[in-house]
């Protein structure tokens, strides 16, 4: 019998193998197809709750600023207009307004049109301007919560009066109010200039922002510094013996425990122990600059083991000192890689919520911090705190905060692109 040659086993083969290969390439088309619309179907989702939360609902009204109905005595000074009775002042705009409401009830029903901190807005203009007072105002009165979610399309009509927060009588005030011009829609600025509030129309993410940022801060500033020394440490000058190799695995072995720990960590020692402020950034910063420390060591060993050993060769050819090996030609070398390892674990660090929430980051922070020790929140804290408030009104800012969370991690993540391409030697 004839034997195969090598040839004709390949050419026997040849089919089944290039059906093997087309099918391996469908399965991960596929597979990049699922992932792609599983993001796009997330996106989507955030993306439309979250837009009705960029603007807010105004009524706009006629307002007397009446020295007598604010309760001031003598010259309106700013410390008297703060507190000044301006809650009365829109509540006569609003009888006016509908002077066949009456009745005791029906009142507190019409009051409940405008937000509660509306007065305080309106103490805080006419703290800036005085000379508003005794004069009649055409402003854009903030919203109740109920009336916004009403106006934007989330509570309709066909809900059976019982099972809503506003009854017929306060909805055909808001249509005749819409009506008449009355009812209008803004950007939703107080989103961005404000902290967090009981109140959903108050709500803003400035103070998670800020905290995050004071956090970040004290993250990069412990974390990169101590993660570059040490990763040159261990690549350049450590000994290779048995105390060197368990040291490496103790910080691949951190990179890998649950951040939740770190908490515990930041829990016991930061504020049992050392006494530290709690809910301040700068404890939430230590605990994720320890969490993120082995993650950049790996990263910088890594960008520094990148090198070619031929530049450290010439380098001490020329007479060059080990450090000047280092410091001169290994590191601007290895910049690049530093910097995305650095990025991306600060952008982990932003993303992380449980060990924030062990150090009681997780606290109800109406202030806006402006300090490293100030109480303050983080955005994947207010995020946290938002999804489990029970007005409907939170929903949309929830998703709203998201897509800010969102919005910072794809800067620093194009801020990483952007550096290696900048600091990046060809060689």
């Amino acid at each position: 019998m004839q034997r195969q040659t090598s040839v004709e086993r390949v050419r026997a083969t040849l089919a089944r193998r290039r059906r093997f290969e087309r099918i391996f390439s469908a399965l991960g088309v596929a597979a990049i197809g699922l992932s792609l619309l599983a993001l796009a179907t997330l996106f989507f989702d955030v993306v439309s709750r979250a837009r009705t939360a960029f603007v807010q609902t105004y009524i706009t009204l006629d307002v007397i600023i009446d020295p007598q109905v604010l309760a001031l005595e003598g010259a309106p000074t700013p410390q008297a207009l703060r507190q000044s009775d301006t809650q009365a002042v829109l509540r006569t705009a609003l009888r006016e307004r509908f002077p066949d409401v009456t009745s005791q009830g029906e009142r507190r029903q019409l009051y409940a049109l405008i937000s509660t901190v509306a007065p305080h807005l309106l103490n805080e203009q006419l703290e800036r301007d005085p000379s508003l007072v005794g004069q009649t105002l055409r402003l854009s009165v903030l919203a109740s919560d109920d009336v916004d979610m009403y106006v934007k399309g989330h509570v309709g009509r066909d809900v059976p009066e019982d099972l809503r927060k506003m009854n017929d009588r306060q909805l055909g005030w808001v249509d005749a109010l819409d009506g008449a011009g009355q009812i209008d829609t803004k950007f939703n600025t107080l989103f961005f200039t404000r902290g967090d509030s009981r109140t959903p129309e108050y709500a803003g993410v400035l103070g998670a922002m800020m905290g995050s940022a004071f956090t970040l801060l004290v993250t990069l500033a412990l974390s990169l510094p101590l993660a570059v020394a040490a990763a040159i440490y261990l690549e350049e000058f450590a000994p290779d013996n048995r105390w060197t190799y368990l040291i490496e695995i103790n910080i691949n072995n951190l990179a890998a425990v649950p951040s939740i720990i770190y908490g515990l960590l930041g829990l016991a020692v930061l504020l049992n122990f050392l006494g530290l402020p709690r809910s301040a950034p700068l404890v939430g910063g230590i605990v994720l600059a320890l969490m993120t420390l082995p993650v950049i060591i790996i990263a910088a060993r890594a960008a520094i083991a990148a090198v070619p050993p031929s530049i450290r060769e010439a380098a001490r050819g020329i007479g060059a000192s080990d450090i000047q090996v280092v410091f001169h030609h290994v590191l601007p070398l290895a910049l690049p890689g530093i910097l995305t390892g650095t990025i991306v674990g600060m952008a982990r660090a932003l993303g992380e919520t449980a060990p924030l929430l062990m150090i009681g980051m997780v606290a109800f922070i109406v202030d806006v911090p402006h300090g490293f020790t100030d109480p303050a929140a983080a955005l994947p804290v207010q995020i946290f705190l938002w999804a489990d408030s029970p007005e409907r009104a939170f929903v949309e800012r929830t998703a709203a905060a998201t897509l800010v969370l969102l919005g910072f991690l794809v800067i620093m993540n194009a801020a990483a692109v952007y550096l290696r391409r900048r600091f990046e030697i060809r060689y």
